[in-house]
């Protein structure tokens, strides 16, 4: 039988608690940059909740048809503490696929976050029940229960590839996934871009800071100056 587009799988690997620990204190923006800015979720998931901290977790990841959450009830139920629930449901918004009380048994499983490539709603409950949600947008319009689905396989959101376990962080500025196997190089890299970049606002702050790279930037690439 033809179980593609309809199987659960068990995770063969998670990010290590300790790095995702660490990447908890780097915007995204940093990670990003220290990954050639090449990887992205995508500027149409955007924070439901109010906070926009920084969220990390480990990748369970779901793959489900327009509209139907099946899989993503199974995909709370087995969830670890620490992870982050990531849903590629093909950015369709007609039916929300999950609402108040998926959220409430979410938070029960220690889900660190929820991130769906598609729409929520109950957005207000949502938000007073603090659950950091990303969604691409809200509906009144609740989801079908038929499947077909998948659970940690590999998805895919605006080109940027998720395998689960893999790392998840998220927040104001959008959602990243760092690979197991690159994440402490990035992290290492992140934290000194993080560093130079309070040396440099202290310099903003106190008056020191060169701005002469602007002008031989413009010279170097030909500007003409009048």
């Amino acid at each position: 039988m033809n179980n593609i587009g309809f199987q659960i799988k068990n995770r063969k690997r998670r990010i290590d608690s300790c790095i995702v620990a660490s990447f908890k204190s780097l915007p995204v923006a940093n990670v990003s940059d220290c990954m050639n800015r090449l990887f992205a979720g995508g500027s149409n998931i955007r924070p439901i909740h109010d906070s926009t901290e920084v969220i990390a977790g480990a990748a369970l990841t779901v793959r489900t048809r327009p509209g139907d959450n099946l899989v993503l009830h199974h995909a709370i139920d087995i969830a670890e503490p620490g992870d982050i629930i990531v849903v590629d449901a093909g950015g369709d918004q007609t039916n929300a696929l999950m609402g108040e009380i998926m959220a409430a048994l979410a938070i029960k499983k220690g889900v660190a976050g929820i991130i769906i490539n598609g729409a929520i709603r109950d957005a207000a409950e949502i938000r007073r029940m603090g659950l950091p949600v990303f969604a691409t947008g809200i509906s009144h319009r609740g989801p079908y229960k038929d499947g077909p689905g998948e659970i940690n396989t590999p998805i895919c959101i605006d080109g940027m590839v998720i395998e689960a376990g893999d790392l998840i962080l998220a927040d104001g500025d959008g959602v990243l996934s760092v690979s197991i196997d690159h994440a402490e190089a990035i992290l290492a890299a992140a934290q000194a871009k993080y560093a130079a970049e309070q040396v440099e606002i202290a310099a903003i702050e106190n008056g020191s800071v060169d701005r002469s790279w602007v002008v031989n930037a413009l010279k170097a690439r030909g500007c003409v100056f009048e």
